[in-house]
């Protein structure tokens, strides 16, 4: 803010001044302006009509590129300071947060150039400050050079004496367990393609063909295929499983064109009501979304499996044992009275909506209760709620045309109603798909960034690695630290009779 104090007493100056002042002023309001375009566009991307809405996938995207042009637009201002605020520039104040205590500090001391006073008297320290800068080292390549030496007797001809050269997952190849599982983790975590990181390798003088990344990659998915095969067995293990079936858009050579397969996902996570089973996901790809995939996926499997309301499940249903329950997703139930409510005024969605936010709201107060007390809580409070929600459903479908959105939202609840009261008598199964819809979300971002799936082989190796890898971050474990683990492990001869030692989620016991 402007002071007396910061007045100049001369006239000219003081002209001078407001002049500039005036000019700063003019830029300040087209940097406002620019701003508000910018957030504009945002808007339109996030809330606007349906063809001018940005991909969900592409959504991050467009948030990176609006934080970075007003970053821009913010630098602009503190480049070109107020004439005031030349006297007194201070800093941009930006919440920056602290830097992690687990990485490596490497101190530099800055001295004055003369420790010398004035006076001729030696300066002596009274203090310091101290800032943090987060650096990076980029990657860098090296190699293992290995030297096994060979060792002879002068006396006798009994030999030569010799150490036996280390396993390797590539016989005879120059990749490391740690490259191999860097390159792996790259695709299919941060969803670069090889293409693309082998022209990152040439860019530091590397010459790694694709096709011989593709190989180091296919080794490597055949030797993780047993770990995957058990992490398919520990999850049907359990009584309350998640399935859903994201598309895969797969390359048919055949036909010169793509072809649409699906992941089906197979997840579990027991940490909203406390159970004792790790989180999981396990990917496994079919050419088809028939029911009967899910059939063979769920062999030895039974419980709670938590769907959408695909008719596909009920296949399960027909089984011999009948020892499947499907549970549904209020999620879904709310998500087709949510778009009735965009198009224009409705009231009767909106209630229908209202009265489904009040069984929300019980849900964040049980969240982390075991099922019991989640049960229980739910006998007491939800189930009134839905005695009058299913009145209410009743007599609504009785008044509206079973054509229209409202009816066919309000005959979806009916139709899946005992599912969806499934949760009142048992207190594992959720409301909506969260858990699972956080598993299969880096299907959805590698497939934007890969394309597709080269072939159905392709395919199948990506839903294996792209299953150990979810499960890692499931369980707060490192995959780059993991894989690196497990292929060695692998590779000196790991006890198949022992792999679940190498599930992701028992590795940092063994650490």
């Amino acid at each position: 803010m402007l002071t007396e104090a910061d007045l100049p007493d001369d006239i000219d100056a003081l002209k001078a001044l407001v002049i500039a002042s005036k000019a700063h002023g003019a830029r300040q309001d087209e940097r406002i302006a620019e701003l508000e375009k910018l957030v504009k566009a945002f808007k339109q991307a996030l809330f606007g009509s349906k063809s001018e809405k940005v991909d969900p996938d592409q959504f991050q995207l467009a948030l990176e590129d609006l934080e970075t042009a007003i970053a821009v637009v913010h630098a602009a201002d503190e480049a070109a300071p107020s004439p005031i605020e030349r006297k007194r520039k201070k800093c941009r104040s930006a919440n920056r947060g602290a830097l992690p205590k687990h990485l490596p500090r490497i101190e530099e001391v800055i001295e004055p150039d003369n420790l010398v006073c004035s006076c001729g008297g030696e300066l002596h320290c009274i203090g310091e400050d101290v800032t943090e800068r987060h650096d990076v080292i980029p990657a860098q390549f090296r190699v293992i050079v290995t030297r096994r030496p060979k060792y002879a007797c002068r006396f006798c001809t009994d030999g030569v004496a010799q150490a036996k050269a280390p396993a390797r997952l590539i016989e005879g190849g120059m990749p490391t367990e740690d490259l191999v599982a860097h390159i792996v983790v790259r695709k299919y975590a941060d969803h670069l393609p090889l293409y693309r990181q082998a022209q990152i390798y040439s860019r530091q003088g590397i010459d790694l063909d694709r096709s011989t990344l593709g190989d180091w990659v296919g080794r490597a998915a055949f030797e993780l295929r047993p770990v995957f095969d058990a992490l398919v067995t520990d999850l049907k293990q359990s009584g309350k499983l998640f399935m859903d079936e994201p598309r895969a858009p797969v390359l048919d050579p055949g036909k010169r064109k793509t072809k649409t397969g699906y992941f089906w996902a197979l997840a579990r996570d027991d940490r909203s009501w406390d159970g004792n089973g790790p989180p999981g996901v396990a990917f496994t790809y079919a050419p088809g979304r028939s029911g009967k995939y899910a059939e063979q996926i769920l062999q030895g499997f039974s419980g709670i499996l938590q769907v959408d309301g695909y008719a596909g499940y009920n296949r399960l249903l027909k089984r011999a044992s009948q020892d499947i329950r499907l549970a549904y997703y209020w999620a879904h139930a709310r998500r087709k009275l949510v778009e009735i409510t965009r198009t224009g005024n409705a009231p009767i969605a909106q209630e229908g909506i209202n009265r489904i936010v009040k069984l929300y709201g019980i849900e964040k107060e049980i969240k982390g209760m075991d099922a019991d007390d989640r049960r229980t809580v739910r006998q007491g409070k939800s189930a009134p709620l839905i005695a009058e929600l299913e009145i209410w459903v009743e007599q609504r479908r009785a008044r509206v045309s079973a054509k229209s959105p409202l009816g066919e939202a309000l005959a979806y609840v009916a139709k899946f109603w005992d599912g969806l009261c499934l949760f009142l008598t048992e207190g594992r199964i959720e409301m909506d798909n969260n858990s699972v819809e956080r598993t299969i979300r880096p299907i959805a971002l590698n497939r934007k960034n890969a394309l597709l799936a080269g072939h159905d082989a392709g395919a199948t190796n990506w839903a294996t690695i792209a299953s150990l890898i979810e499960t890692c971050k499931l369980n707060d474990v490192d995959p780059h630290t993991w894989m690196t683990s497990t292929l060695k492990a692998i590779v000196n001869g790991h006890k198949q009779s022992d792999i679940d030692e190498l599930l992701p989620w028992n590795f940092l016991r063994n650490v």
